[in-house]
């Protein structure tokens, strides 16, 4: 229950800024920050933080700046071009296999934009995309259905 109401308060900004304002007066009235972090259940650091943003900006450091974590490898005409080439098969752009995966997708930025992308990465490019990833069907799949049939050791029989 705990965890639910910890992931509720995670999220939107409005609820992680009351979030923090409650642990700054919960520290005005006189816990510690490691107190605070205990009973809210965030680190004893954080807390400090909140404390210290707010002394240095008041409520402002409160909010909840921008993250804008790490910036693109590629830019929004290189993914378009790439979402437009998995339209097509990896044998049209001049690359081996007939079905996309990670690493064929990753050969093929590689060649085209000149940037290195992990295979990883080109698979979360699949599903940003709105696409699947799909597996090379055995050859057994599209066998003869009769085939199995004279290698049974008990013979089917007809009724």
């Amino acid at each position: 229950m705990v965890l639910g109401l910890q992931d509720e308060i995670r999220r939107s900004e409005e609820s992680r800024y009351d979030h923090r304002l409650h642990g700054v007066l919960l520290v005005a009235q006189g816990m510690t920050c490691p107190e605070v972090g205990q009973l809210f259940g965030d680190a004893p650091r954080s807390v400090e933080y909140w404390v210290r943003h707010f002394e240095d900006r008041g409520l402002a450091g409160l909010v909840e700046g921008a993250r804008p974590g790490r910036p693109q490898r590629l830019s929004e005409a290189q993914r378009q071009e790439a979402k437009a080439v998995l339209r097509r098969t990896p044998a049209e752009v001049g690359l081996t296999g007939t079905l996309w995966d990670g690493k064929t997708l990753s050969v093929w930025i590689e060649r085209r934009c000149e940037v290195r992308l992990g295979v990883r990465q080109c698979q979360r490019m699949f599903r940003q995309f709105g696409f699947r990833l799909r597996q090379p069907r055995p050859l057994l799949a599209h066998a003869d259905p009769e085939l199995p049939k004279t290698h049974k050791k008990t013979p089917s029989v007809k009724h």
